[in-house]
């Protein structure tokens, strides 16, 4: 009879536990636009590095990523070279650690993110795709129209052409118009507002009212002007105000917005991603050097009553 070579069944023991997952919300998160996985994608970091991404590069999506974690996963390096580890990953543009407000009205509350990107990125992919942005909500499933009911032909209708918008809607053409009665010296033809328009308009572009363009326009009038128009037309060139930068436009009420906070990776400092360039701090990008030796500080003046008590005391002793 043959022997039979019976394999023990492996104890619990034995495998693995899983890898701890964080809390809904928080955890890894990996980043758009990589390129396809190769074996060489850190071949250019040093082998601890390596070690290290190959690993987070394995891990699922909201795997905890806490430095505590990493550590008890990989033996081979403690809390502090893991530390080190991850913030050598963040200069090297795999990583961000984030905040995200998720939540809406009272209900809002902050998660610790940790982007992850097989492909290293510059700082300014990350502050692009870290920048804050209204969430959109989906589009509405267009529905297709009925089909449309055949109309008995009617008799042919003689086609009108189109008339030109007139410009008397724009507030530039209103303004302009209403120079006239500021002061008669700047009366304009209907045509001459028409014609200077689009020259008024660029005043409004530029965050001006109808009330500042009549002021601009009529200040320091000439006793008399030969010419409204042509006057009219040269101070809109030369005195249009200059541009402002304009205030983002808010989203509409009740549009979730999308807050996103980097934090420095090695002390965890919040911050806009412009001031963490890869991903730290000024302090933590700058370590201070040690300082050299203190200069003792000159003596204090020392108190003559104190002193002279103290000698007393002395010639007292035995």
């Amino acid at each position: 009879m043959a022997d039979q070579n019976f394999s023990p069944a492996l104890s619990a023991s034995a495998v693995s536990p899983p890898y701890p997952m964080a809390h809904p919300g928080y955890g890894k998160r990996t980043a758009p636009h990589q390129r396809p996985s190769h074996a060489d994608d850190f071949a250019l970091l040093p082998f601890r590095e390596q070690y290290v991404a190959g690993f987070i590069e394995r891990l699922p999506e909201g795997a905890a990523m806490s430095v505590k974690c990493l550590a008890k996963q990989l033996p081979l390096y403690g809390q502090q070279a893991i530390s080190s580890a991850l913030t050598a990953l963040s200069v090297a543009g795999h990583l961000r650690r984030v905040r995200c407000a998720i939540g809406d009205g009272d209900e809002v509350r902050w998660v610790f993110r940790t982007y992850w990107s097989r492909t290293a990125h510059d700082n300014e992919w990350w502050a692009a795709h870290l920048a804050p942005a209204p969430v959109r909500e989906p589009a509405p499933v267009s529905v297709p129209e009925p089909a449309p009911v055949p109309v008995p032909e009617a008799a042919p209708v003689p086609v009108q052409e189109p008339q030109p918008a007139s410009p008397a809607a724009s507030p530039a053409y209103l303004a302009l118009a209403g120079l006239g009665r500021v002061d008669a010296r700047l009366a304009l033809s209907a045509a001459d507002c028409a014609a200077l328009a689009a020259l008024a308009e660029r005043w409004f572009a530029r965050g001006v009212d109808a009330d500042y363009l009549t002021a601009a326009l009529t200040a320091g009038l000439p006793a008399r002007v030969d010419s409204p128009a042509g006057l009219v037309r040269h101070r809109l060139t030369g005195k249009i105000p200059p541009a402002l930068p304009t205030a983002p436009t808010p989203p509409p009420a009740g549009t979730p917005v999308r807050r996103v906070m980097m934090e420095c990776t090695e002390c965890g400092t919040p911050g806009r991603p412009e001031a963490l360039p890869d991903g730290l701090c000024q302090p933590c990008r700058q370590p201070a050097t040690p300082s050299a030796a203190p200069v003792a500080a000159p003596p204090a003046e020392r108190d003559v009553t104190q002193l002279v008590a103290g000698l007393r005391d002395l010639l007292k002793a035995p």
